[in-house]
């Protein structure tokens, strides 16, 4: 039997809170494992829980959704864990300059805060899944202006090959692996093992973390 996505609830408004609860108890495969009323304690019960997707507000008291993020995503607590974190950031507006901030530090994307349940509990399976939620259109215009300067490209990216190259530039500007598969005459299961590449060789978490590097270093 599958194992149920179990998800972190950050949120500083308790009505919003277990309502969002109430809506993800109620699917089959997912188990809310605990609630935190400000960014400190979705640190702490992240440290201690060990869930696997992070429901985070961006605007909350004492320590806000992009602090915590980054804080989350820290080199020796990501050695710590056993199992892959993922960020799902929850925000009033489209684009949101907190929410580009945060996903620079590791979230996996965003949702507004008035979606549908469907599309909340969508959004929790993709990104368990290790994929972005956002348009590719969207997570262009979130980043563009973020990085006032590009970071020289590190040696690593040199360990590329060629065709792992061409596959980095395609997902770095938003294509599908269907449709990076149909770009260069591959099979969609090739397609992935290759991205599985890059990801091992870049230290990278997800697809949202190539657009990320490919920005952050120029190579967009």
């Amino acid at each position: 039997m599958t194992e149920p996505i179990r998800v972190l609830l950050a949120d500083d408004q308790d009505l919003f809170r277990e309502g969002v609860r109430v809506i993800i108890d109620a699917q089959e495969g997912m188990q809310v494992v605990g609630a935190a009323r400000d960014g400190a304690e979705a640190v702490e019960l992240v440290d201690s829980l060990s869930p696997d997707v992070v429901l985070m507000d961006i605007r909350m008291p004492e320590l806000d959704g992009v602090e915590a993020t980054r804080q989350i995503f820290l080199p020796a607590r990501v050695e710590r864990r056993s199992n892959a974190v993922r960020v799902l950031v929850l925000t009033t507006f489209v684009l949101d300059d907190r929410a580009a901030t945060a996903i620079r530090h590791g979230a996996s994307g965003f949702i507004l805060k008035d979606t549908t349940p469907a599309m909340l509990t969508d959004a929790i399976r993709t990104v368990h899944g290790g994929n972005a939620v956002l348009a590719p259109n969207d997570l262009s215009s979130l980043l563009e202006g973020q990085f006032s300067a590009q970071v020289a490209v590190p040696q690593v990216f040199a360990s590329l090959t060629e065709k792992e190259r061409e596959i980095f530039d395609a997902v770095a500007r938003g294509a599908s692996n269907s449709e990076v598969a149909a770009a260069l005459f591959l099979g969609e299961s090739t397609v992935k093992t290759h991205v599985g590449a890059i990801l091992r060789k870049l230290a990278l978490r997800d697809r949202v973390q190539i657009v990320v590097f490919a920005y952050e270093h120029g190579l967009v």
